[in-house]
């Protein structure tokens, strides 16, 4: 069968309707479809064309599109990230895959100097249209090195977006607007959720992202369980567990609403700041350690905008201040069902 005939035989299956989808081939679907869409769009990183990647997010691209669009490089993130930024000064698409959070470390450099700056340190002239795509955050069962959660390091850059889907189909809508960005997009997925499952319909995704080209998800925040008696606050691997609470919490005659945030950069204070309004009461929840993270943030921005609004201080539920601890113990680091549920429980509930 040739290229074009399995590319033919792949949409028509796709249109079937919804069916049970895992985050991980959401990702490779919206790869898929990206490159099949621009020439520009190319793939590389380690061990990402023959093996697929270490998740196997990349599998198949090779196959379908050549060594010459999906291709293994080095063991050399620097030179990874450095290839791709010049690519993208060149009209190319790139997207990178760093295998694992902590692994992206040697590439910061370039990143923060080259990649975050080009645009300003050019007057706008040049744009970097490319994608850093990060597996992160733990409970997996993997030691330090590989479970770390970095997104606080890209937040506090300014020049980059910064995505981190928690739902299949948000995967898939958030990495076909990330590739189509004319910006730097350091995208965050959450390693426990590759194999999650969902039914979706991804024809009907890949329609509704075509559909609307050019108008952004990013920035946008989602209600994903309504309620009104507290809010909590999550994105990324930190929402599951969230709503895990919010379910347990509605069990013991309470009404909580989950926000996921979807991107991190931008931040959409318009969605947080009215559920807030609504509820009066927050916990904020991030796998991330505490300390100048992330969650401070959500909480600095609830805190200035909703003060009057709030009937108790904002908390937070975060991993602890330490390096990422060994597989036997990362379920006492990670936010849990009852830990949130122990936050819920201080925020001065007696009139």
């Amino acid at each position: 069968m040739s290229t074009v005939a399995e590319a033919a035989a792949a949409r028509a299956a796709a249109s079937a309707g919804p069916e049970p989808v895992t985050f991980a081939k959401a990702l490779t679907t919206a790869m898929t479809d990206a490159m099949r869409a621009d020439d520009g769009v190319i793939v590389f990183g380690e061990d990402v064309a023959k093996l697929g990647g270490v998740f196997r997010i990349t599998d198949g691209l090779m196959a379908e599109f050549g060594e010459q669009r999906c291709f293994d490089t080095p063991l050399a993130e620097s030179g990874i990230v450095g290839m791709a930024l010049g690519m993208a000064m060149n009209g190319m698409r790139p997207i990178v895959e760093m295998q694992f959070d902590a692994f992206a470390y040697p590439a910061f450099e370039q990143i923060a100097s080259h990649v975050a700056k080009m645009h300003n340190r050019t007057r706008g002239r040049v744009r970097l249209p490319m994608v850093i795509r990060v597996p992160y955050a733990g409970g997996i069962g993997g030691v330090e090195h590989h479970c770390d959660s970095s997104e606080a390091y890209y937040a506090h850059t300014p020049g980059l977006k910064v995505f981190t889907p928690s739902s299949v189909a948000d995967a898939y809508r958030l990495l076909r607007e990330a590739i189509a960005s004319d910006d730097p997009v350091v995208f965050m997925e959450p390693k426990k959720l590759y194999w999650s499952k969902e039914a979706v319909d991804l024809a009907a995704l890949r329609e509704e992202v075509e559909a609307k080209a050019g108008q952004k998800a990013e920035g946008r925040a989602v209600v994903v369980r309504p309620g009104t008696d507290a809010t909590l606050i999550a994105y990324g691997p930190a929402v599951p567990p969230a709503l895990a609470a919010a379910e347990a919490a509605a069990e013991e005659g309470r009404s909580v609403e989950v926000v996921d945030l979807r991107t991190i950069v931008p931040f959409d204070d318009e969605t947080v700041s009215a559920s807030v309004r609504k509820t009066g009461r927050v916990v904020v929840v991030a796998e991330a350690q505490g300390f100048a993270s992330v969650a401070s943030e959500i909480v600095a921005r609830v805190q200035e905008r909703c003060f009057h609004s709030l009937a108790a201080p904002v908390r937070r539920v975060t991993g602890f201040d330490i390096p990422f601890p060994p597989p036997k113990l990362e379920h006492w680091h990670l936010p849990s069902a009852d830990r949130i549920l122990d936050a819920l429980d201080d925020l001065q509930w007696e009139d």
